[in-house]
């Protein structure tokens, strides 16, 4: 079976921005399944202004420090 974004809920969402990056903390489930936590990075392109979805690799510990809180508080949507 594919992908079909409609059965994709969001369950919750928050962004850390930073100065040419964001971070999303975010919990998904997928048609009525299991709630699961993803994290990902977008990079600012500055010569269009426009963010580009990037690996989220490794972080500096003031990105840590700023999504720890954030994976804390997105634990009352997945259960």
């Amino acid at each position: 079976m594919a992908f079909d974004k409609s059965l994709d809920e969001e369950r919750f969402k928050e962004v850390a921005e930073f100065e040419v990056t964001r971070i999303t903390v975010s919990v998904f489930s997928y048609n009525g399944g299991t709630p699961k936590l993803q994290v990902s990075r977008e990079n600012l392109n500055t010569n269009t202004g426009e963010w580009v979805f990037a690996k989220l690799g490794r972080m500096v510990l003031s990105e840590v420090e700023k999504i720890l809180p954030m994976i804390e508080k997105s634990k009352k949507s997945m259960q």
